[in-house]
């Protein structure tokens, strides 16, 4: 029965997830994701920071310290988290640019042009409103990096660049192609804005919160995290590397944690539970299907192989790196360990 059901994943499962895996676009927002982690890290560290006068007493130095400089411990969190979508397009822009071997400088320049083109909004007194810049246009920030950096490839590939002199040095060349690629770009966006304020009244990060509710609300729910816990100890079981579902669980991820900062600044109860840190604590906890019992279990094994593997499982399972474990023992492909890797995993994870 196990022996149908691999080929039954071989077949039809395993191709799908590859080629999602190497999809070059979902491989962009995956790794322009993967490079927020210090940003959320940062923002989360300076919100901790202003409620220690609650721990500590008014009066104690630290506490009086933190309130007099109250500004300045909330300043990194506003330009970390509070402006997550417009590092976010930057980010994806650059992976997606370098697949392409595009100039990057220009990438990146260009999508965070057309990225505030499409979602800058300004205060009666005329200040720019950085509301749409963090998790509110993260989504709006992953499209725009996306078109712009097709875009730039699309003139690239029909030569609508200026081609300068031999003798020119190339970041003067680079720069001067970019004329042309700009203009399009630029044009393009401008009359996007133009077409969504008179036509849909609002700007992209409006609509796109409002279509992706329900998605991004159903990782609130307990059993759509069971299910997708499910779904990556399933694939990993079969040596798909988890990180398949990146391109649309770190978006989510990322979103719920500002609106929890957001939320723990106002005073108000946590709105989310499915973001990164608890994820990595417990669903993630000395890796996918929290092998640490198999670990441990080959450490204390009579068999010598075993408990040489379960020495070298150990320190990186501690780190939430079990492939030591999961190839050594092994976990993947092997029909005795599917319901204690998938369904232990998945179950206790989410619990």
């Amino acid at each position: 029965m196990f022996s149908q059901f691999e080929s039954f994943m071989n077949r039809f499962f395993m191709p799908i997830a590859q080629k999602v895996d190497n999809q070059r676009h979902l491989s962009a927002i995956k790794a322009g994701m993967v490079a927020m982690t210090p940003f959320t890290i940062l923002g989360s560290i300076f919100t901790i920071i202003p409620a220690l006068p609650n721990m500590l007493g008014p009066k104690n130095a630290v506490s009086l310290f933190i309130t007099s400089n109250a500004d300045l411990f909330d300043l990194p969190v506003k330009l970390s988290i509070g402006m997550i979508g417009l590092y976010a397009c930057l980010s994806i822009a650059y992976n997606l640019g370098n697949h392409y071997k595009l100039y990057i400088p220009g990438c990146v320049t260009l999508s965070g042009f057309a990225f505030l083109m499409m979602v800058a909004t300004f205060t009666k007194t005329g200040q720019l409103d950085v509301t749409n810049l963090g998790a509110r246009g993260l989504f709006t920030g992953m499209i725009v990096a996306l078109l712009t950096v097709e875009l730039y490839h699309w003139c690239k590939t029909h030569h609508l660049t200026l081609k300068m002199p031999d003798g020119v040095p190339d970041f003067v060349s680079r720069s001067f192609e970019l004329i042309p690629v700009t203009l399009i770009t630029g044009g393009a966006f401008i009359a996007g804005r133009f077409a969504f304020l008179n036509f849909a009244g609002e700007l992209p990060p409006s609509i796109l919160t409002r279509f992706l509710a329900p998605l991004v609300g159903s990782m609130d729910n307990p059993w759509a995290v069971l299910l997708l816990n499910f779904a990556i100890c399933t694939v990993f079981f079969f040596g798909i590397h988890s990180s398949v579902f990146s391109p649309i669980t770190s978006p989510i991820m990322v979103t719920f944690i500002a609106e929890n900062i957001a939320a723990m600044n106002a005073g108000e109860a946590i709105p989310h539970f499915y973001t990164a840190g608890a994820v990595s604590s417990f669903f993630g906890f000395t890796g996918c299907g929290i092998s640490i019992g198999c670990v441990v279990a080959c450490m204390l094994s009579k068999s010598k192989r075993y408990r040489k593997i379960g020495k070298i499982s150990l320190f990186p399972a501690l780190f939430g790196i079990n492939e030591p474990i999961l190839f050594g023992a092994p976990i993947i492909l092997n029909p005795i360990m599917f319901i204690p890797h998938v369904f232990g995993g998945a179950i206790i994870g989410t619990l």
